[in-house]
């Protein structure tokens, strides 16, 4: 039985159909670099440095490109088709399940719902980041807000039960 749409994807679509690509790759580097702040994933970047990567949405003729830089990626503006080291193509529906870990990646790509084209060894090694990259929530909180009011932040998480949701839970006593 395939798996529910997630309700978020209709106005993610209709973002990608009425934004330019520029917009896109603004708000996802944006995103994409808050989120890798405090991650071990950042500090494994380290291969993919210098290398510019695309993600195609087929079913809504929109995407992002950026370029790996300083353990995190920046804005990038392909000038071609083919100005890319790693392109991954797919439907907006399978690179969500693949964002928000609903799916295996490798089934993913295996099936082919996510194709990945380019250099080779970039692609398994991105492919093979994005399969075992755990998010670290206790240190994410601490590298955005410091170390105390990090702390505080986590002791209210796991006061209000909110802290046992997020994978891996949070792990601080209180201050």
């Amino acid at each position: 039985m395939p798996l529910p749409k997630p309700p978020v994807l209709l106005p993610l679509g209709v973002a990608l159909r009425l934004l330019p690509d520029a917009v896109h790759t603004r708000v996802f580097t944006a995103l994409v670099n808050h989120l890798l702040r405090g991650q071990p994933a950042a500090e494994e970047l380290g291969p993919l440095e210098g290398k510019r990567i695309c993600l195609s949405v087929t079913d809504h003729r929109g995407g992002v490109c950026f370029l790996v830089r300083d353990q995190g990626i920046t804005p990038w503006r392909a000038r071609g088709t083919d100005d890319w080291d790693v392109r991954i193509r797919g439907r907006l529906e399978d690179f969500w399940r693949l964002a928000t870990r609903s799916e295996d990646p490798d089934t993913l790509f295996f099936s082919r719902r996510l194709d990945l084209e380019g250099e080779t060894e970039a692609g398994l090694y991105l492919k093979n980041l994005l399969d075992t990259a755990e998010p670290d929530w206790e240190s994410h909180i601490h590298a955005v807000l410091g170390e105390r009011a990090g702390r505080r932040m986590v002791c209210l998480l796991n006061r209000l039960g909110l802290g046992r949701h997020l994978p891996g839970g949070l792990h601080v006593t209180d201050p």
